[in-house]
């Protein structure tokens, strides 16, 4: 799987992201059924495969459960093989998630998550969302992502966004978006179309619809077809659902 600028950040991807969610949480999610939490050896292979299959981007947050302090320990020595979008702005205690985009909660968030991801730095660091984007994307916050990155914490930085409007102030100010692209909704085409214009990083996030939509090869197909897309980020914890989404995108490339 050959990897790809992500934007102008000098950061290299593979096209298919691995979503951690399910390395750390399983309450409160909106996948078509349940599941339980894997165990470690289990993690270690699919880790392992999908280091196999040319993947090298992971996806996780504080909150995902216990998935940060499962990945710090599962790539002890091999941090350098892999590519890290963390998150900060939602927690998830008691079964329960809520928001915090106080710069002091964002500092304080960035600092945990590499103390549990046992690393020195995080390569795309992105603001949650709340569906207030515009909001919470304020000058005060944005200066404040824009800290980490010059004090060498993270490499790159950006958000989350359910809005076209702010995934645009997003990436006239930061560097990578993630957003979501699918057949069936559009309403964040002009984000990847100003990506593309001005070469700025874009993740894709519920690419399948979080395991709803049933036909991958057409949704890959979909997401790719548009120039401004650099990867998608797809959450499983089956080695099978990996390697098949792993074809569907070399499939459509």
């Amino acid at each position: 799987m050959d990897k790809r600028q992500l934007g102008d950040t000098g950061i290299e991807v593979s096209p298919l992201g691995l979503g951690t969610v399910k390395f750390g949480r399983n309450e409160g999610v909106k996948y078509p059924q349940g599941f339980e939490i894997p165990n470690e050896t289990h993690l270690a292979d699919l880790l392992s495969m999908a280091k196999g299959l040319g993947i090298n981007l992971l996806d996780t947050a504080p909150a995902y459960g216990t998935s940060e302090e499962r990945l710090g320990n599962l790539l002890k020595g091999q941090r350098d093989d892999w590519v890290i979008a963390g998150k900060a702005g939602e927690e998830f205690e008691d079964g329960e998630s809520f928001y915090n985009f106080a710069p002091q909660h964002l500092t304080k968030s960035l600092e945990r998550s590499l103390q549990r991801l046992q690393t020195d730095y995080i390569d795309v660091f992105l603001l949650h969302s709340d569906g207030n984007d515009i909001e919470n994307l304020s000058d005060e916050v944005i200066e404040t992502l824009l800290n980490f990155k010059k004090q060498g914490l993270v490499r790159a930085v950006g958000a989350s966004t359910k809005t076209s409007e702010g995934g645009l102030r997003t990436l006239e100010h930061l560097d990578v978006v993630m957003a979501m692209y699918t057949a069936d909704y559009t309403d964040e085409k002009p984000v990847l179309d100003y990506a593309e214009q001005n070469n700025k990083g874009v993740l894709l996030k519920k690419v399948l619809s979080s395991g709803h939509n049933t036909n991958i090869e057409d949704a890959f197909r979909f997401a790719f077809s548009h120039k401004g897309t650099d990867a998608a980020i797809v959450g499983t914890i089956n080695p099978d659902n990996l390697k098949a989404n792993a074809r569907a995108i070399e499939g459509c490339l």
